[in-house]
């Protein structure tokens, strides 16, 4: 061993270096990866009762040609690279459940104790970032035609504030009628979105518009859980609605992002007759 103590030290010495310098930049590639991941994450609201579908399932896990609807969104966010474990916001009465069925998603979970809405749903989420995350989508988890392609495109907006998808239709005619209960886009004389009329709250004129809101909007982090501090329920459904934060925003003088999605892609599912629709649209 003495004897070739030379040779051994500086074998030593440059499997040291070596060794260290890949340590290094593994933990650089797997640190950036870290930062890169908690980046954008991916708000899935699912607290939903199966009433209107007359089922005793949460409405996320109604079939859909055998399978749960959420799966297929889950499937098109995975695709999309963008959240590896979204956060499913439920309700008490359906995480067991919702759970167990998705057991082979890796997801997480916040509960709303109270349906008080969306904006209430989405306030739940908050403690469950982490502080490197800037950005916040928020999608359904009745929506289950959402290709991975839209996901991205919708990602890549930039949201310095917030953004939001919309759906532009010719009419309400035929399957197209499911739309017709949908919240109303307002936009002003330049084009420009300024608020949110949900149908309940729609007046006659506003009724008539056919630019649509499927409510998948993406925020700044901070923005987000600072303003909807600013939201009431003063509506008809005393709720706290996610949509009223596009008149905030506007209000601010921010400019609000939109991208349009096909009407097919963006289509809900809350009724019987929906789901009916919804599977003839299944490819």
């Amino acid at each position: 061993m003495i004897k070739y103590k030379g040779n051994l030290v500086v074998s030593l010495i440059f499997i040291e270096k070596y060794f260290n310098n890949y340590f290094c930049a593994a933990t650089s590639v797997v640190g950036i990866w870290i930062i890169y991941f908690f980046m954008t994450r991916i708000i899935i609201l699912a607290a939903g009762k199966g009433t209107r579908m007359n089922s005793e399932l949460p409405k996320a896990l109604v079939l859909l040609k055998g399978r749960p609807m959420i799966k297929y969104l889950l499937d098109s966010i995975r695709s999309a690279g963008i959240d590896q474990r979204p956060l499913i916001v439920v309700s008490p009465d359906n995480k067991e459940i919702i759970s167990r069925e998705l057991k082979e998603y890796e997801v997480d979970y916040a509960i709303q104790d109270c349906p008080l809405g969306t904006g209430h749903a989405v306030s739940c989420a908050e403690n469950f970032l982490a502080s490197e995350t800037k950005k916040v989508l928020v999608l359904y988890g009745d929506h289950p035609f959402f290709k991975a392609e839209s996901i991205k495109k919708f990602a890549a907006l930039d949201q310095e504030t917030l953004a939001m998808m919309t759906v532009k239709l010719s009419d309400f005619s035929d399957w197209r009628h499911n739309f017709y209960h949908w919240g109303r886009i307002i936009r002003d004389e330049n084009g420009r979105i300024i608020k949110i009329t949900e149908f309940k709250d729609a007046n006659e004129t506003e009724k008539e518009i056919s630019e649509v809101n499927p409510a998948v909007m993406g925020f700044n982090k901070e923005w987000l859980f600072e303003n909807l501090k600013k939201i009431n329920n003063d509506n008809k459904s005393e709720e706290y609605y996610l949509t009223d934060l596009v008149k905030i925003a506007f209000d601010q003088g921010a400019e609000i992002g939109s991208v349009s999605v096909e009407p097919q892609e963006a289509m809900g599912v809350n009724s019987r007759e929906e789901l009916e629709i919804a599977e003839g649209l299944l490819k």
